[in-house]
């Protein structure tokens, strides 16, 4: 049994505490359909999701079985479903790889046979078993709530939470999920409760829940509605909750409760000996320690440890990757064409430099002249070599940009969900990490491959590499952090852009900053450390020759390797954290 009592979820609005949810208490039994109905603002999702503990109460207590979940206990993520608003499936994927997915992430199975049972079960009982082959981009607005709940139902949870699922329905997919959701609340004694706007249907619920401003105004048979608020159809409710303040309706429903409950709790003894209801025995627990998994019962579903998770994880990026036309191609033109621009530019830095002659000029005037052309070759050579570097970093800064901006921030809304479900932090930001290094790996190496088949510098080429591949590197996890802590693609696309833009003004690479301007921001610019680091591993005759046409000083490239190599380090960290940071909307 769920059980609130005077539960209370409370937010700050102008210096003022004021309650979203106000002194809930209301009891439901296992086995049990409730609708959850009231006005716009009145607290219904907020409800739900303090039920789901995503929002955690300011007041009062929530008891599951008997035991409060305010005191350290909480649901196991087997146990509860939540189906929000939004899609919690990925377009690319099939109706069948999507549960597949759900499953491998939620539930630790025993092998293939067990795989395939609970994802053919979930097909059956939301009657997509048909569809299963088809692309979830395609699928129409009740088939996508279909499938959410069947993401939901791989674990077999005992209280499913559904928030607006039948909204944006025609009539008849409406009824459909409210009917659907009925008979699943008839099996296993599971607890559906649903929040919606609709007050058609409500025959099919076992009890109704009306809210206003945060308040219960009515729980109880959907048949007792009309008559508790003295209306002769349930389209009058809504009007007919305004015309007196919340706490008289909560007055007043209390005088009834109990007598509402009593009424309930026969429909659903009656239910059970018609069989219409089963509720199965509760499963005796033999050792309640949490800190001994092993005395617990031995049948209960349990997470996938984070290697397994880890493994789906990347399986299902490199799918979705792949499926995306639209992204590999960018890739693929992002790869190819940025090498060949820097190639055309190329043959400017590999000029040969005059040297002055050994033999003493009698003639004073030639001997200036030649003094002059080395030192002018020696600018064309040093400023072509400086300025190639400097492209090749800025650009694997914005392929690293491009890389991760939108890794996290983009699917924020599914992972949240999958968080939710029991999903590991690690698992998912080490997945990111292994599918990011593929990315940055194939185009730094290409980039460094391309440019010195075509455009060959003196020097070392595998130290170049390895400065270009830590840039792209640094700049895709400081991205990628950004993504972490950006709640939209929009912003945290926008932010990483910006970042890119200040590479090249603020490395001084082509003027020189004041120096305290200089002192404080090149530490953040990993453009700068990958530009210095692979200028000092060209050969020594254009490394001078850099130096002579730049102001701004060329750091060892031992500090250039840690530095950057920091910055990878810290846009992880900031990764992590923003993983971990529930940002549920």
């Amino acid at each position: 049994m769920l059980e609130l009592q005077e539960v209370c979820f409370s937010i700050e609005k102008d210096g003022d505490e004021v309650n979203l949810v106000d002194h809930v208490s209301i009891r439901v039994p296992r086995g049990h359909f409730m609708a959850i109905v009231g006005p716009s603002g009145c607290g219904k999702t907020t409800l739900l999701k303090t039920i789901a503990g995503l929002n955690a109460e300011s007041a009062g207590t929530l008891l599951w079985n008997g035991k409060s979940l305010s005191d350290g206990h909480d649901f196991e993520p087997s146990e509860i479903g939540y189906v929000p608003q939004f899609s919690i499936a990925y377009d690319p994927l099939t109706v069948d790889e999507s549960i597949e997915a759900a499953t491998r992430l939620r539930v630790r199975t025993t092998g293939s046979a067990d795989l395939d049972a609970r994802i053919d079960r979930a097909l059956e009982e939301t009657g997509l078993a048909a569809i299963a082959d088809r692309p979830v981009k395609v699928l129409s607005g009740g088939q996508k709530r279909r499938l959410g709940l069947a993401m939901e139902l791989v674990s077999d949870p005992k209280i499913l939470l559904c928030d607006e699922v039948t909204s944006g329905l025609d009539p008849r997919s409406e009824r459909e999920i409210v009917k659907l959701l009925h008979e699943l609340s008839r099996k296993e004694g599971r607890i559906v409760l649903s929040v919606t706007h609709s007050l058609a249907h409500l025959e099919l619920y076992d009890s109704i829940l009306v809210l206003h401003e945060g308040r219960v105004a009515f729980h109880g048979p959907p048949d007792m509605l009309t008559h508790y608020f003295s209306v002769k159809d349930t389209e009058e409710v809504y009007p007919r909750l305004a015309t007196q303040a919340s706490d008289r309706w909560q007055s007043s429903w209390a005088k009834h409760r109990e007598a509402y409950y009593e009424k309930i709790e026969k429909l659903r003894a009656k239910n059970i000996r018609d069989g219409e209801l089963h509720i199965p025995e509760a499963k005796v627990v033999v050792d309640d320690d949490p800190e001994n998994p092993e005395k617990q019962q031995d049948d209960a579903v349990r997470t996938p440890g984070v290697v397994s998770q880890f493994a789906t994880l990347l399986s299902r990026r490199w799918r979705i990757f792949f499926r995306d036309r639209g992204q590999v191609f960018l890739q693929l033109a992002i790869m190819l064409c940025f090498p060949v621009l820097v190639s055309l530019f190329s043959d400017k830095a590999n000029v040969p430099i005059r040297s002055l002659s050994d033999m003493r000029q009698n003639d004073v005037m030639a001997e200036l002249a030649e003094q002059q052309s080395v030192r002018q070759d020696t600018m064309k050579a040093g400023s072509a070599l400086s300025g190639i570097i400097m492209f090749q970093v800025v650009l694997l800064g914005l392929m690293g940009s491009n890389n991760s901006a939108r890794e996290i921030a983009g699917e924020r809304l599914i992972y949240e969900k999958e968080k939710f479900g029991g999903l590991s932090p690690t698992a998912y930001l080490a997945s990111k990490v292994a599918f990011l290094s593929c990315l940055v790996v194939a185009q730094s190496l290409w980039m460094a491959v391309f440019v010195n088949i075509f455009s060959p510098f003196d020097g070392s080429f595998g130290q170049h590499a390895v400065f270009l591949l830590l840039c792209n590197g640094a700049m895709t996890a400081v991205c990628l952090g950004i993504s972490a802590m950006m709640k939209t693609a929009e912003q945290a696309s926008l932010l990483s852009i910006y970042l890119v833009g200040f590479q090249l003004p603020l490395s001084g690479a082509v003027l020189a900053l004041p120096e305290k301007i200089e002192v404080i921001t090149r530490p953040f610019i990993s453009a700068y450390w990958a530009w210095s680091g692979s200028v000092e591993a060209l050969a020594t005759t254009r490394n001078l020759a850099v130096k002579s046409v730049i102001s701004t000083s060329i750091t060892p490239q031992q500090m250039c390797f840690y530095l950057l190599g920091l910055h990878i380090v810290v846009g992880l960290l900031i990764s992590w954290f923003g993983a971990k940071r529930h940002q549920w909307e």
